[in-house]
């Protein structure tokens, strides 16, 4: 594998009174749970930030898509909903729906595009097998 580039986090505290930075400190944000599990609200939360990096990395895997394929879709957006949810078995996991606008192609058109950059984006390869992620179009 040839690796492209490497991002750099770092975490301290966890998911109460945290706080996340990036290497470069692009990223400097405070980590609280949400309002909705008995935290501040304070600052972000994990999943919001797993949701800002899937829908952009969903966005532009159906930009690459659309110039293979020579399609104009117009000004597609993303929009990840990402849920912390009770695993049966204990723990928590993840759920995910991508709501995707694709405006300048058909219905059909825009299915097909959102499936072929679901098989492309890294991070919807990445949760293959893991996470539940469901697509729908807008």
């Amino acid at each position: 594998m040839e690796v492209l580039y490497t991002a750099e986090a770092t975490a301290t505290g966890g998911r109460k009174n945290g706080h996340a930075y990036s290497a470069d400190g692009a990223i400097d944000v405070k980590i609280n749970p949400p309002k909705e599990v008995g935290g501040s609200g304070e600052g972000t939360n994990p999943e919001q930030l797993f949701a800002a990096g899937y829908a952009a990395c969903f966005d532009n895997a159906l930009a690459s898509v659309a110039r293979i394929e020579k399609l104009d879709p117009g000004q597609t957006s993303v929009t990840a909903l990402v849920a912390l949810a009770k695993h049966p078995e204990g723990g928590y996991l993840l759920d995910v729906e991508l709501r995707v606008a694709v405006p300048a192609l058909s219905r059909d058109e825009a299915e097909a595009l959102v499936a072929k950059a679901h098989r492309r984006c890294p991070y919807s390869r990445a949760t293959q097998g893991n996470i539940a992620v469901r697509l729908t179009v807008v």
